[in-house]
Protein backbone atom coordinates (compact mmCIF):
# COMPACT_ATOMS: atom_id res chain seq x y z
CA UNK A 1 0.00 0.00 0.00
CA UNK A 2 1.43 3.45 -0.82
CA UNK A 3 1.66 5.82 1.32
CA UNK A 4 3.26 9.39 2.21
CA UNK A 5 3.10 11.59 5.29
CA UNK A 6 -0.59 11.96 5.44
CA UNK A 7 -0.94 7.87 5.68
CA UNK A 8 -2.05 5.28 2.47
CA UNK A 9 -3.03 6.82 -0.36
CA UNK A 10 -6.36 6.69 -1.64
CA UNK A 11 -6.75 3.46 -3.52
CA UNK A 12 -8.60 4.46 -6.76
CA UNK A 13 -12.48 6.21 -7.78
CA UNK A 14 -15.28 4.60 -5.56
CA UNK A 15 -17.96 5.71 -7.48
CA UNK A 16 -19.66 8.74 -9.84
CA UNK A 17 -22.52 10.61 -9.14
CA UNK A 18 -25.17 11.25 -10.80
CA UNK A 19 -28.26 13.86 -10.80
CA UNK A 20 -31.70 12.68 -12.72
CA UNK A 21 -35.31 14.09 -12.69
CA UNK A 22 -36.27 10.21 -12.97
CA UNK A 23 -34.14 7.67 -10.95
CA UNK A 24 -36.12 4.56 -12.95
CA UNK A 25 -35.63 6.22 -16.09
CA UNK A 26 -31.86 6.65 -16.01
CA UNK A 27 -31.37 3.62 -14.05
CA UNK A 28 -33.40 1.74 -17.21
CA UNK A 29 -30.97 3.33 -19.84
CA UNK A 30 -28.07 3.01 -18.27
CA UNK A 31 -28.82 -0.92 -17.78
CA UNK A 32 -29.69 -1.19 -21.62
CA UNK A 33 -27.19 1.37 -22.76
CA UNK A 34 -23.91 0.13 -20.69
CA UNK A 35 -25.19 -3.08 -19.19
CA UNK A 36 -25.08 -1.12 -15.68
CA UNK A 37 -26.20 -3.75 -13.11
CA UNK A 38 -28.41 -2.45 -9.68
CA UNK A 39 -26.35 -2.69 -6.23
CA UNK A 40 -28.46 -1.30 -4.43
CA UNK A 41 -31.22 1.53 -3.68
CA UNK A 42 -29.92 3.99 -0.75
CA UNK A 43 -32.94 5.97 -0.55
CA UNK A 44 -36.31 4.95 -1.26
CA UNK A 45 -39.83 6.26 -1.93
CA UNK A 46 -40.87 4.60 1.18
CA UNK A 47 -37.91 6.50 2.81
CA UNK A 48 -38.65 9.89 4.27
CA UNK A 49 -36.56 11.97 1.99
CA UNK A 50 -33.20 13.65 3.10
CA UNK A 51 -33.70 17.04 3.81
CA UNK A 52 -32.84 19.95 5.83
CA UNK A 53 -30.00 22.18 7.21
CA UNK A 54 -28.24 19.45 8.36
CA UNK A 55 -28.03 17.30 4.69
CA UNK A 56 -28.28 20.62 3.22
CA UNK A 57 -24.47 21.52 4.80
CA UNK A 58 -23.15 17.94 4.52
CA UNK A 59 -24.01 17.56 0.99
CA UNK A 60 -24.03 21.24 -0.31
CA UNK A 61 -27.28 20.96 -1.43
CA UNK A 62 -29.56 24.32 -2.16
CA UNK A 63 -31.65 25.34 0.94
CA UNK A 64 -34.87 23.43 0.46
CA UNK A 65 -34.02 20.84 -1.79
CA UNK A 66 -34.21 17.33 -0.86
CA UNK A 67 -33.05 13.90 -1.87
CA UNK A 68 -36.05 11.52 -2.38
CA UNK A 69 -34.29 8.68 -4.14
CA UNK A 70 -30.98 7.02 -4.49
CA UNK A 71 -29.30 4.05 -5.80
CA UNK A 72 -25.82 2.40 -6.60
CA UNK A 73 -25.21 0.68 -9.96
CA UNK A 74 -21.90 -1.04 -11.87
CA UNK A 75 -21.11 -1.06 -15.19
CA UNK A 76 -18.39 -3.55 -15.67
CA UNK A 77 -15.37 -3.60 -13.81
CA UNK A 78 -14.81 -0.04 -13.14
CA UNK A 79 -16.34 2.66 -10.74
CA UNK A 80 -20.13 2.60 -9.58
CA UNK A 81 -22.60 4.79 -10.10
CA UNK A 82 -24.67 6.41 -7.41
CA UNK A 83 -27.61 7.77 -9.33
CA UNK A 84 -29.98 10.62 -7.26
CA UNK A 85 -33.27 12.11 -7.74
CA UNK A 86 -33.30 15.81 -6.10
CA UNK A 87 -36.51 17.77 -5.76
CA UNK A 88 -34.38 21.03 -6.41
CA UNK A 89 -35.71 24.53 -5.29
CA UNK A 90 -33.99 25.66 -8.31
CA UNK A 91 -32.10 22.86 -10.77
CA UNK A 92 -29.76 23.87 -13.22
CA UNK A 93 -28.78 22.74 -16.91
CA UNK A 94 -26.48 19.95 -17.56
CA UNK A 95 -22.79 20.51 -18.11
CA UNK A 96 -21.31 21.03 -21.00
CA UNK A 97 -17.71 19.95 -21.49
CA UNK A 98 -16.27 23.95 -21.32
CA UNK A 99 -17.85 24.07 -17.92
CA UNK A 100 -15.83 24.51 -14.74
CA UNK A 101 -16.23 21.32 -12.58
CA UNK A 102 -16.75 17.58 -13.70
CA UNK A 103 -18.28 17.15 -16.95
CA UNK A 104 -18.54 13.72 -18.35
CA UNK A 105 -18.22 9.88 -18.05
CA UNK A 106 -15.88 7.96 -20.08
CA UNK A 107 -16.57 4.12 -20.54
CA UNK A 108 -14.14 1.79 -21.80
CA UNK A 109 -15.15 -0.38 -24.78
CA UNK A 110 -13.84 -3.54 -26.76
CA UNK A 111 -16.31 -2.65 -29.63
CA UNK A 112 -16.71 1.07 -29.45
CA UNK A 113 -19.38 0.56 -32.58
CA UNK A 114 -21.50 -1.72 -30.67
CA UNK A 115 -21.69 -0.04 -27.65
CA UNK A 116 -22.81 3.32 -29.72
CA UNK A 117 -25.34 1.54 -31.44
CA UNK A 118 -26.49 0.13 -27.48
CA UNK A 119 -26.14 3.65 -26.15
CA UNK A 120 -28.49 5.11 -28.46
CA UNK A 121 -31.43 2.03 -28.42
CA UNK A 122 -30.81 3.31 -25.13
CA UNK A 123 -32.07 6.79 -26.08
CA UNK A 124 -28.49 8.76 -26.19
CA UNK A 125 -27.86 11.12 -28.81
CA UNK A 126 -24.21 10.82 -30.36
CA UNK A 127 -22.61 13.91 -31.23
CA UNK A 128 -20.49 12.64 -34.06
CA UNK A 129 -19.72 9.28 -35.42
CA UNK A 130 -16.88 7.36 -33.47
CA UNK A 131 -13.42 9.30 -34.16
CA UNK A 132 -9.89 9.31 -33.29
CA UNK A 133 -8.68 10.03 -29.44
CA UNK A 134 -6.12 12.51 -28.46
CA UNK A 135 -2.00 12.15 -28.07
CA UNK A 136 -1.10 9.52 -26.03
CA UNK A 137 -4.42 7.55 -27.03
CA UNK A 138 -4.46 7.48 -31.12
CA UNK A 139 -2.58 4.12 -31.08
CA UNK A 140 -4.08 1.75 -34.50
CA UNK A 141 -7.77 0.92 -33.93
CA UNK A 142 -8.49 3.45 -31.27
CA UNK A 143 -11.92 5.67 -31.22
CA UNK A 144 -13.94 7.88 -29.43
CA UNK A 145 -17.17 9.45 -29.59
CA UNK A 146 -19.73 11.23 -27.25
CA UNK A 147 -23.21 10.49 -26.23
CA UNK A 148 -25.85 13.00 -24.69
CA UNK A 149 -27.95 10.52 -22.31
CA UNK A 150 -32.08 11.67 -21.80
CA UNK A 151 -31.24 13.65 -18.88
CA UNK A 152 -28.07 15.37 -20.09
CA UNK A 153 -24.44 15.62 -19.44
CA UNK A 154 -22.27 13.39 -21.51
CA UNK A 155 -20.85 9.80 -21.84
CA UNK A 156 -17.64 8.95 -23.69
CA UNK A 157 -17.16 5.63 -25.32
CA UNK A 158 -13.26 5.03 -25.91
CA UNK A 159 -11.56 1.99 -27.02
CA UNK A 160 -7.46 1.83 -27.09
CA UNK A 161 -7.08 -1.44 -27.63
CA UNK A 162 -3.17 -1.11 -28.66
CA UNK A 163 -2.78 0.89 -25.46
CA UNK A 164 -0.87 4.12 -24.75
CA UNK A 165 2.42 5.82 -25.14
CA UNK A 166 3.55 7.94 -22.60
CA UNK A 167 6.55 10.59 -22.36
CA UNK A 168 9.72 9.63 -20.51
CA UNK A 169 8.56 11.62 -17.54
CA UNK A 170 5.18 9.96 -16.32
CA UNK A 171 4.52 9.35 -13.59
CA UNK A 172 2.37 6.72 -13.95
CA UNK A 173 -0.09 4.48 -16.24
CA UNK A 174 -3.46 5.05 -16.69
CA UNK A 175 -5.74 2.43 -15.03
CA UNK A 176 -7.84 0.26 -17.81
CA UNK A 177 -10.25 -1.72 -16.55
CA UNK A 178 -10.07 -5.39 -17.12
CA UNK A 179 -11.72 -7.57 -19.21
CA UNK A 180 -15.09 -9.88 -18.33
CA UNK A 181 -16.50 -7.01 -16.26
CA UNK A 182 -17.04 -7.32 -12.52
CA UNK A 183 -19.14 -9.16 -9.82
Amino acid sequence: MDRDEYGSLPRGINHIGLTVDDLDEASAFLAKGLGARWCYDGLTRDDAPRQGPEVERQLGLSEGSRIVRQRLMRVGNGPNIEIFEIEAVDPSRPLRLEDRGWNHISIYCDDIEGALKRLVAAGAEPLSDVHGNSRHEDTDGNGSVYARPPWGGLIELQSIPNGYYYPDDSEARTWVPETGGGT
